[in-house]
């Protein structure tokens, strides 16, 4: 008779200064990261955490294990915005606060904006949160649609393409006015009603020509990678 093969041993919880490292990995990530986008290496986050490469590569053999690791908790947020938006008795209130909140962290995340719209990044945990995402979001538009107030022809994919067009302005101004892509997601959000009424209060002014020059001077193209 073949033996039944021993249970497997528990993981061990990491000791103290194990799991001190661990945190603070997490923490020099998400700032490298946050400011850098995912170009950002595994050597990046070590030198911002004070740590040796080899300590940083222990623990996350991959900047892909570092990634999920990092980024399933922020979009488990986001999954959590839009299910407490859809509570809202408002359609269209719920829909506009869903918008703003996630517009708030995507403007000081560039990581997150990226892992958002792209595949290249995240494994289970991530592809996970964002296939949980998709049916809140879907139910966000419809329920502001059938209440009158969102116009019919928005479809929910068009909603991670205005967080791409506030990151796009985010990171053209934010050395200049870091606050300016409220400005241009009011003014996205009147567009987006069904019926034209009072607009609303622009929650920033806009550039002046000195200060658009500044932006300009500042901005660089992005790397295009050789073919």
């Amino acid at each position: 008779m073949t033996r039944d093969a021993a249970p497997a041993a528990p993981a061990r919880p990491l000791r103290r200064d194990a799991e001190l490292n661990r945190r603070r990995m997490l923490e020099s990530a998400r700032a490298v990261f946050g400011r850098r986008g995912l170009e950002a290496t595994l050597d990046d986050v070590a030198h911002h955490a004070g740590l040796g490469v080899g300590t940083v590569y222990r623990r996350f053999p991959s900047k892909e294990h570092l990634v999920e690791a990092m980024f399933a908790d922020r979009m488990e947020d986001l999954t959590d915005l839009a299910a407490q938006a859809l509570e809202h008795e408002d359609p269209w209130v719920g829909f506009v606060e869903f918008t703003w909140q996630a517009a708030e962290l995507h403007s000081c995340d560039r990581g997150l904006r990226e892992i958002m719209l792209s595949k290249a990044f995240g494994h289970d945990h991530v592809a996970d949160a964002k296939a949980r995402m998709v049916p809140l979001i879907t139910r966000l538009v419809e329920r502001a649609q059938a209440s009158g107030q969102l116009r019919a022809d928005v479809v929910p994919t068009d909603l991670p393409l205005i967080h791409q067009m506030i990151g796009s302005v985010v990171e053209y101004t934010g050395q200049i006015e870091p606050r300016l892509w409220r400005r241009c997601l009011a003014l996205i959000l009147d567009g987006l009603r069904a019926e034209p009424g009072r607009a609303s209060d622009l929650p920033h002014p806009g550039l002046d020509q000195d200060e658009i020059d500044e932006a300009m001077c500042a901005w660089r193209l992005p790397k295009r990678k050789d073919s």
